[in-house]
């Protein structure tokens, strides 16, 4: 299960995040955010990874089909 660009953008939207807000609570640089959103570039599995959990830290949870799709985001229950 990994993010893809149309969640990235979801989930900073319901954050009301800029993608240099992602880029420093994930710890990665901008134009790893950019590339990734406009479909240019895949993210290393680090980055990939700091995106998540900088989301999830926020409150978000990424969801995912059965077979391991991306599905969507939602709140995380608190």
């Amino acid at each position: 299960m990994v993010i893809n660009p149309e969640q990235c953008r979801a989930a900073r939207a319901w954050l009301d995040w800029k993608q240099e807000d992602l880029s420093r609570e994930a710890g990665i640089s901008m134009s790893t955010v950019r590339e990734f959103e406009k479909g240019r570039r895949t993210p290393m599995a680090n980055n990939a990874k700091a995106m998540i959990a900088a989301i999830e830290r926020a409150g978000l949870r990424l969801t995912f089909s059965s077979s391991g799709a991306p599905k969507g985001v939602e709140k995380k229950d608190s």
